[in-house]
């Protein structure tokens, strides 16, 4: 059949002529669209932009944290050092009572003057030991401080005395290097 031949071939020179559209240079296979240069180039520049936003935004996070330490580490040798310097403070504070019972008996009349005077070696040698760890007596001040003195009693200012004037200490205070370890324990004039 001379009129079919004619037909089977022409879907065959159909396609390749189809195939021969699509690339463009008659070689059959399809290449991928070249993307436009500057396209391309604003890409990059938005990643580059967000990665050194990404990458600032990292490097303060580190130096905050690299700061966040030091302060740490300079916050516990502080305190590391207070508690070296302060070692004694408590050791010191339950061993002042016993000073007080030495003050007391030797303000008390009646003891023979041998026995009054061991006590007053005593006593100033246990006082001479604390003053070389650091403790010190709280300086008695005319008028009252509440950094230092605690008033357990307070009386009707007479003459010549001023509101808030210390009257009497009734128990000696004490700071330890530069802390108060003990306040005093004072009686109070006040103006009513």
């Amino acid at each position: 059949m001379p009129g079919t031949e004619d037909l089977d071939t022409k879907p065959e020179i159909d396609a390749q002529a189809d195939s021969t559209q699509a690339d463009g240079n008659g070689t059959g296979t399809a290449e991928p669209e070249q993307p436009d240069p500057v396209s391309q180039e604003e890409a990059l520049r938005s990643e580059l932009e967000r990665v050194e936003a990404e990458r600032a935004e990292m490097l303060d996070k580190l130096l905050r944290t690299q700061a966040e330490f030091e302060n740490i580490r300079k916050r516990l040798q502080r305190e590391k050092e207070d508690v070296i310097r302060y070692a004694a403070s408590d050791t010191i504070k339950s061993l002042l009572p016993v000073v007080d019972d030495f003050e007391r008996a030797l303000a008390t009349d009646g003891i023979s003057p041998e026995l009054k005077k061991g006590l007053e070696l005593i006593c100033r040698r246990i006082f001479e030991a604390f003053e070389r760890a650091g403790l010190k007596e709280v300086p008695q001040h005319d008028s009252f401080d509440p950094n230092l003195h605690f008033a357990v009693d307070r009386a009707p200012a007479g003459e010549g005395q001023s509101d808030q004037q210390i009257i009497e200490v009734y128990q000696k205070g004490y700071l330890f290097k530069d802390r108060l370890l003990r306040a005093s324990m004072v009686k109070v004039a006040v103006e009513e």
